[in-house]
């Protein structure tokens, strides 16, 4: 879905801001129906009758009315798409929730182009896009518009930049035809390793940037809720994360086409990224343990965009993913199979006790991944059966 920076004036702004808050009320009110049905109980009322309560609901309330119809509209046919998905059991999806100003700002436009909404080109860098009730916006032309596009979705992230998102998919890379399998191992010190031995490093922010806004969430901190002064550092911190977050976004897809590019099949670490980041704070009758380095690992996880890389990659090559179990990759040596876990002397360094193999920790796994070896619990590979056998030592005049 092709994205672009959209540049509104005040009065648009107030317009665009107007209209994600009609959206954002509209899905809630349906989140709200929703919420009070359960099995035994009259079904809550689907899209067509959703509709014909808010035009009772426009005609009673005159702000409601003045705003658009389409937007609020849109609002509740992409409420009933998402309890489609979250009822879909071959795509299951989680229960559509509440919406909250200042983190969901946006809404969509749907419609014929020419005649409900439009694009022009002004310029070589600026182009052009209606929307009702604030009229032609600008946007920079950072590449063509994609033809039969029927829709776009507007939106304002917490840094206050808006964009403008035309619904289009673009087509899949095509496969290099060279036969190569790469396998991806992705970690916190290297955030993916490939098994050509290269290492890439997902950029964050610079260590100036990373003290200020140590600083700022410092003061955000002592800043009373409500406050002018609050809602200011707000913005800065909001502009840093947003920088860090166009940085790895901006990685992963260089990254991800470069290797769609080059290689056939592609093999990653079936990793639930969502268990693994899961807080270990614990409950007050049971607490956890080492709660602040768990939480440290979990940022550095987050920031290191796994998830990102890998949706990505399937997007760009579809059926060309596959997904290997991670079980004991990172101990197996890619030499001569034995797992023992002392051959993982550091986060860097694999040195194989059974025949001295040694190399990058990262990349020996990623070779382990590209082979589509998974050892199994039993310390068996997957492609052999079990072994079960002790590291054998070197011997000394070997």
């Amino acid at each position: 879905m092709p994205r672009y920076r959209l540049h509104p004036t005040p009065a648009q702004e107030a317009v665009l801001r107007a209209h994600c808050g009609h959206a954002r009320y509209t899905w809630n009110l349906a989140v709200e129906q929703h919420s009070h049905w359960h099995p035994g109980r009259t079904g809550a009322p689907g899209y067509q009758e959703q509709c014909r309560q808010l035009t009772a609901a426009r005609a009673a309330y005159p702000w409601l009315a003045a705003g658009s119809q389409t937007v609020q509209q849109q609002a509740l046919r992409d409420f009933a798409r998402a309890m489609a998905a979250f009822f879909d059991p071959g795509n299951p999806a989680g229960r559509p929730s509440w919406r909250k100003a200042g983190r969901d700002e946006g809404f969509r436009i749907t419609g014929r182009r020419g005649r409900q909404w439009d694009v022009r080109r002004l310029s070589r860098k600026v182009g052009l896009v209606w929307v009702p009730k604030a009229g032609w916006v600008r946007f920079r032309w950072s590449r063509a518009v994609p033809a039969g596009v029927k829709s776009y979705r507007v939106t304002m992230d917490r840094a206050g930049r808006w964009h403008v998102a035309f619904a289009a998919v673009p087509e899949p890379v095509p496969a290099p035809g060279s036969g190569e399998v790469v396998g991806i191992d992705r970690g916190v010190a290297v955030s993916a390793a490939l098994s050509t031995g290269e290492l890439l490093h997902c950029p964050g922010l610079t260590g100036r940037e990373r003290i200020r806004l140590r600083r700022l969430q410092r003061r955000l901190a002592r800043a009373t809720r409500g406050s002018n002064r609050r809602g200011r550092v707000r913005h800065a911190v909001a502009r840093l994360r947003a920088r860090e977050s166009d940085r790895r976004k901006d990685w992963a897809e260089k990254a991800s086409t470069d290797i769609v590019r080059r290689f056939d099949v592609i093999r990653v670490e079936d990793l639930k990224i969502g268990n693994m980041t899961r807080s270990a704070r614990g409950t007050g009758e049971s607490p956890g343990r080492n709660v602040r380095q768990k939480a440290g690992l979990n940022r550095g996880i987050l920031r290191s965009g796994w998830g990102l890389l890998v949706r990505r990659l399937e997007d760009k090559a579809p059926g060309r993913v596959e997904k290997i179990k991670p079980h004991y990759t990172s101990q197996r040596c890619s030499a001569c199979g034995q797992v023992d876990r002392d051959s993982r002397e550091s986060q860097a360094v694999f040195r194989c006790t059974a025949c001295g193999f040694a190399g990058h920790a990262d990349v020996n796994a990623a070779i382990n991944i590209a082979a589509g070896h998974a050892v199994t619990a039993r310390g068996g590979f997957r492609d052999a059966g079990p072994v079960n056998r002790e590291p054998q030592l070197l011997l000394q005049s070997a």
